[in-house]
């Protein structure tokens, strides 16, 4: 039965990250279908405050012809109180980091990436229809005896990623340029399970045996500060601590900046549960190097180069061969953009809402828990 409400639940929700641009853009194709969508969190940014209700204001009463709609990546009260709602309820499954690849670096997030993995287990009796990133997560979803699931990939919209480049930053990138070297660039949170460590080791090798000028731009903000700093003590250590630039958080200007003008993306992640920057990568015509793990084989597919190979050896290697060999630059920037295609906001509306739809053709008769 359609419902006439979907309402979103999202623990924290932040403008900028990729699971509060999916749910903006989801609440936004909701709507455009004809239901009425709210977004519910328990701690909201001041950005975009005024775009979520807060969750503690939310009342036991049953909300008829409602559902919820719950996006789960971290252990959280909010999951308990989804659970407990009598309306029907649907998840959003962005994965959960394994504990063992955070546990040296940021031990304190061990019990909420464990309680976490707790409930998506428990999730699977009171949900009756979930959402995927990716094949690799639904996969999780079916094994954890989820009856019903469907693949629908982050919304986002990459028109936004062709914003102006920040004339400053830009100019300063350009500048390093001039004086030799190629620019290696990965966007995303500095955490070790994106494996920055082995980025700096294969920079190494690539300036050691090509290109001993080589800059690896590592964009994002990051997990803690033990991590980050043990990266900058790495890349001292073995020589290219002048080479390895940790930017932080950045604006958006600058981060358009940051891929105008590099040579090639680079991804060494040990798990990503999709992993938009390769993406964005595709569709700004900047190649893609990256190690096959987790969902990052699935969201590249035919769009870029990907690695079995998990040395630092063959990651210089391939980068290399992107940034010299310029036909096969030109197939990969080629190839990269049709991928990038496949994801773009007008498509990923399209399968929320056919989603929803199948979701109603499964739907419980009757509201209740199951």
């Amino acid at each position: 039965m359609r419902p006439d409400r979907i309402d979103q639940i999202v623990p924290s929700f932040a403008g900028r990250d990729a699971i509060g641009t999916h749910v903006l853009h989801t609440r936004q194709a909701l709507r455009d279908a004809g239901y009425q969508s709210d977004v519910w969190a328990i701690d909201t940014l001041p950005e975009v405050r005024g775009e979520a209700r807060p969750l503690a204001e939310l009342t036991p009463a049953r909300r008829p012809g409602t559902w919820w709609l719950f996006h789960h990546s971290i252990g959280t009260p909010a999951a308990d109180i989804f659970a407990g709602r009598p309306e029907p309820k649907v998840l959003d499954y962005h994965n959960i980091t394994p504990a063992g690849l955070l546990d040296r670096w940021a031990p304190w997030v061990r019990d909420e990436v464990e309680l976490g993995r707790r409930q998506l287990v428990e999730l699977a009796r009171p949900c009756f229809f979930a959402l995927a990133d990716s094949s690799y997560n639904e996969a999780e979803l079916t094994a954890d005896g989820y009856p019903h699931t469907r693949v629908v990939p982050p919304l986002f919209d990459l028109a936004a990623f062709e914003e102006t480049a920040d004339p400053e930053v830009e100019a300063r990138l350009r500048a390093d340029r001039r004086a030799g070297g190629a620019d290696w660039l990965f966007v995303g949170r500095v955490a070790p399970h994106k494996a920055q460590h082995d980025l700096i080791k294969a920079l190494a090798v690539h300036r050691r045996l090509h290109d001993p000028e080589a800059r690896l731009h590592l964009v994002g903000s990051g997990m803690g500060e033990d991590y980050p700093r043990a990266l900058q003590r790495f890349a001292q250590r073995i020589g290219v601590g002048d080479a390895v630039r940790i930017t932080g958080m950045v604006s958006a200007g600058a981060l358009a900046a940051y891929y105008r003008v590099a040579d090639v993306f680079v991804c060494a992640s040990e798990h990503e549960g999709f992993c938009v920057p390769v993406v964005e990568a595709m569709h700004l015509g900047l190649p893609v190097v990256a190690h096959a793990a987790a969902a990052v084989p699935e969201t590249v597919g035919e769009g870029g180069l990907v690695l079995a190979d998990r040395s630092p050896l063959a990651l210089a290697t391939a980068a290399q061969r992107v940034v010299t060999d310029p036909g096969l630059r030109k197939v990969l920037v080629e190839a990269g953009r049709a991928r990038a295609r496949y994801f773009s906001l007008e498509r990923g509306r399209e399968r929320m809402v056919a989603a929803m739809e199948e979701a109603a053709r499964v739907a419980p008769d009757a509201p209740g828990t199951a």
